[in-house]
């Protein structure tokens, strides 16, 4: 296996989460008796540029097909993140009815709703078929192609060179890094501004977050290693800021290097110092996170296995990716918790992939009670623990696993 990005030999593993069925792979009632297929979950460091990366055993067209479940809106902490962003953006570089904004993977529109309230054009790049129906339900003009080099040819020809582009939490997502980011050196007007969010890999080691290690995200991004392929495409960061969104994100902001607009900020040198000091320019750094991910697995499963010994049951919220990694990981089965239970109606009635614990709406809290409820989207807890204030009236208590198992 080679670096996606500058294709020296991997030799280091980082983190090895055994073999797993893709995370967003939900299960119809129909096909429950069918065959799952699972891939190594193995992520490698590279010694050269110091890129974490999976091997692409799933291709991206296969993971992010037209039934794709993942539907941004569904969260409202999300949604006033993209607002106050859009809200930033025009303000900041003077956006208005004469600029173009295109965001990459637009998902549902809940992004570019903001901007296109502000009558400002913009145009949304989506590969999946159910989440572009639901954007143009929302008048933002979508097309259904997956974004590099070629589809940024394209978008010029047509007149959308873009003042803005945004691109959240998809830079993890794409196999070649390269092309795709090759893709907004062409889309960029002169002085354009890229924007891109990502969970940042300092917070990830830090905060034991092996559970956002899963098919779909491809790379795990340091800054240190997107500064390195963005220069490759002749792209520089100017600005970076520091996000709570994800468990820890950052948001990068490029242009195109001989752009005289927007000199680089003393923030680019801030995280990258703080990543030196951390010492992610060292492989020693790579070599201690399976150890701590381990001992989050044995609290996890210690604490299933005790409540189901003195009769407690469990049930869990949030059919998210991050929680199939932890469960899969875990080895945790339909049985050991009774069921989880998730907003988006696209998840309902469906099977967790290789768990095959069953989906419900949240109604299903009322009607059964748990004990305790395992929040598996612990990057939005507080908004979760806030929706289901009701549970406490019978006693329940919440419990995420990560960055260690807290019961509260």
């Amino acid at each position: 296996m080679q670096c996606r990005f500058c294709h020296a030999p991997l030799t280091h593993v980082f983190a090895d989460l055994g073999h797993a069925p893709p995370s967003n792979s939900y299960i119809r009632p129909e096909h429950l008796n069918d065959a799952e297929v699972y891939y190594p979950l193995k992520i490698w460091t590279c010694e050269s540029c110091f890129l974490c990366q999976i091997d692409e055993f799933k291709s991206h067209s296969e993971i992010f097909s037209d039934d794709y479940a993942y539907f941004s809106s569904m969260s409202s902490s999300w949604l006033k993140h993209s607002e106050e962003f859009a809200r930033k953006m025009i303000a900041e570089f003077a956006l208005d009815q004469s600029s173009k904004v295109v965001e990459i993977a637009s998902n549902d529109g809940y992004l570019l709703q903001y901007f296109k309230q502000s009558g400002i054009p913009c145009l949304g790049i989506e590969p999946t078929a159910s989440t572009a129906k639901a954007a143009r339900e929302k008048g933002i003009e979508t097309r259904e192609v997956f974004f590099g080099t070629q589809t940024a040819k394209e978008l010029i020809a047509d007149g959308w060179g873009a003042d803005l582009t945004a691109a959240n939490n998809v830079l993890a997502h794409v196999p070649d890094i390269n092309d795709f980011l090759g893709g907004f050196k062409i889309l960029l007007n002169q002085d354009g501004v890229a924007s891109f969010e990502f969970p940042h890999l300092l917070q990830l080691v830090t905060h034991h977050q092996f559970d956002t290690i899963y098919h779909e995200h491809f790379s795990y991004l340091s800054l240190l290693s997107v500064e390195k392929i963005a220069a490759a495409q002749g792209l520089r960061i100017f600005h970076v800021e520091e996000l709570k969104t994800h468990g820890g994100s950052l948001r990068v902001l490029m242009t195109h290097q001989n752009s005289k607009a927007n000199p680089r900020r003393d923030s680019v040198d801030r995280v990258i110092k703080a990543e030196k000091a951390a010492g992610m320019g060292h492989m020693e750094f790579y070599h201690d996170f399976q150890p701590a991910i381990n001992k989050v697995r044995l609290d996890f499963l210690e604490f299933i296995i005790a409540q189901q010994k003195t009769g407690k049951s469990i049930a869990a919220y949030g059919a998210a990716a991050k929680g199939n990694t932890l469960l899969n990981y875990c080895g945790i089965k339909e049985g050991m918790i009774d069921y989880v239970c998730d907003l988006a109606p696209s998840k309902q009635n469906t099977r967790l992939p290789g768990s095959h614990i069953p989906v419900m709406s949240p109604d299903q809290l009322k009607i059964t009670k748990p004990d305790y409820i395992i929040i598996f989207p612990w990057n939005i807890k507080d908004e979760i623990v806030k929706q289901l204030s009701y549970t406490r009236e019978w006693g329940a208590q919440f419990v995420v696993a990560i960055p260690e198992l807290k019961v509260f």
